[in-house]
C-alpha cells in the first residue's frame, strides 16, 4: 500500500483532547511546525511560515500522549500523512493536513525529558524468569567425555535434580549422552 509517511518536527499547539471510542482509546492534539530560515540581511535566524497539523493517535500511544504531552513542549511527530479537502453549502473547499501517528515524542535538542514505562493492561501474568543457556560447548576429550558434561550441565540448567525417582527426558538425554 502506498502512503506517505512523514515525520515532523514542531510544538504543541493544543492539550491533547482524549476520548474513549469503541474501537479503543482516541486522542489529537494540533501541532505547530515553523520553518526558520537564516536570514542574510540581517545576519539572524528568523521564523518562516506555520503549517499546522491535527495529530491523531490510537490506542496505548493515545494514553501516553495525553499523560505526556502540554502546550509549547517540543515534539517530533511520525506518522501516515492524510490531507483531506471539505466543502460545505456556500463556502470555499477548506483543506487540513491530519497525522495518523504511529510515534510521539519529545525533541530532545530543545529540552530533556524522563521516561517512565507503562504497564501493559493486556498482559495477565509475566512470564516465569528462565535461566540464560550456555552456548559454549566443550570440545569432546578422549574418553568422550565432554558431550556427558553437556548433558549433565542442560539437565541442570533444566532443574533436573539427582534425586532417584522416575526418570525424566533429561535425564533419560543424559543417560544416551553417557552411552554414547
Amino acid at each position: 500500500m502506498n502512503e506517505t509517511m512523514i515525520c515532523a518536527v514542531g510544538n504543541v499547539a493544543t492539550q491533547p483532547v482524549f476520548r474513549e471510542t469503541a474501537s479503543g482509546p482516541v486522542a489529537r492534539f494540533r501541532m505547530a511546525v515553523t520553518s526558520r530560515y537564516w536570514n542574510r540581511d540581517k545576519a539572524v535566524w528568523a521564523d518562516g511560515h506555520t503549517n499546522f497539523f491535527t495529530v491523531w493517535a490510537n490506542r496505548q500511544l493515545a494514553t501516553n500522549t495525553t499523560a505526556s504531552l502540554s502546550v509549547g513542549e517540543p515534539v517530533i511527530v511520525q506518522g501516515r500523512l492524510k490531507v483531506r479537502t471539505e466543502t460545505r453549502e456556500g463556502q470555499q473547499g477548506r483543506t487540513s493536513a491530519d497525522i495518523d501517528a504511529v510515534a510521539i515524542g519529545h525533541d530532545l535538542t530543545r529540552g530533556t525529558a524522563a521516561f517512565r514505562r507503562t504497564g501493559r493492561p493486556d498482559r495477565q501474568q509475566a512470564s516465569p524468569e528462565r535461566p540464560e543457556p550456555t552456548w559454549e560447548t566443550r570440545p569432546p576429550d578422549e574418553a568422550g567425555e565432554g558431550a556427558a558434561a553437556e548433558a549433565v550441565e542442560r539437565a541442570e540448567a533444566a532443574g533436573v535434580s539427582e534425586e532417584p525417582g522416575p526418570a525424566t527426558a533429561a535425564q533419560q538425554a543424559l543417560e544416551t549422552a553417557m552411552v554414547t
